[in-house]
């Protein structure tokens, strides 16, 4: 079990990275800043179940991902009222609906990505981790994160133009 002193060391470290992935998704930090505390708190809860197969920073966007998609979900119920104050004021309601739904394809397509993909792809991105770290964290070469990064890229790019993203 954690302590609330490790945990809220985890919190000071991880809370930028976790906002800036939910701020990338959301582009309202309103919206961004209450999905990482939502983040947070769920892993707070649930840290007993952490078994570190994957990175902590890993697990952290895999909550901090489905915070996004329950909130996505739950919005487009909303009344076009509540969605349009939601939006910061440059964009429509359903502009807003459909950027939350391309979103959600585009979390989709990374998840989908087979590993090292998707785990190289999250580090980089969302965790704005060196190709440094990201290869030892794999016990590789920086060379090796940074060609696998842009081959994750590419997979995304591809599957953007076939029209699967």
């Amino acid at each position: 079990r954690m302590d609330d002193a490790a945990f809220e060391e985890v919190y000071r470290t991880h809370f930028a990275p976790v906002y800036r992935y939910l701020l990338s998704l959301t582009r309202d930090p309103r919206l961004a800043e209450e999905l990482t505390q939502e983040t947070f708190f769920r892993a707070l809860r649930s840290v007993d179940r952490f078994r570190g197969d994957s990175g902590l920073l890993t697990w952290l966007f895999a909550i901090a991902r489905n915070a996004f998609l329950t909130e996505a979900r739950r919005r487009p119920t909303a009344p076009l009222e509540e969605a349009a104050s939601l939006s910061d004021g440059g964009e429509s309601p359903e502009e807003r609906l459909i950027r939350l739904e391309e979103g959600e394809r585009w979390m989709n397509a990374v998840e989908a990505l087979e590993e090292p993909y998707r785990e190289v792809f999250r580090l980089r991105l969302w965790g704005e981790k060196p190709f440094r770290e990201i290869g030892a964290a794999f016990g590789k070469s920086e060379n090796w994160a940074c060609v696998v990064y842009h081959r994750a890229a590419d997979k995304l790019r591809k599957r953007g133009k076939d029209g699967s993203l």
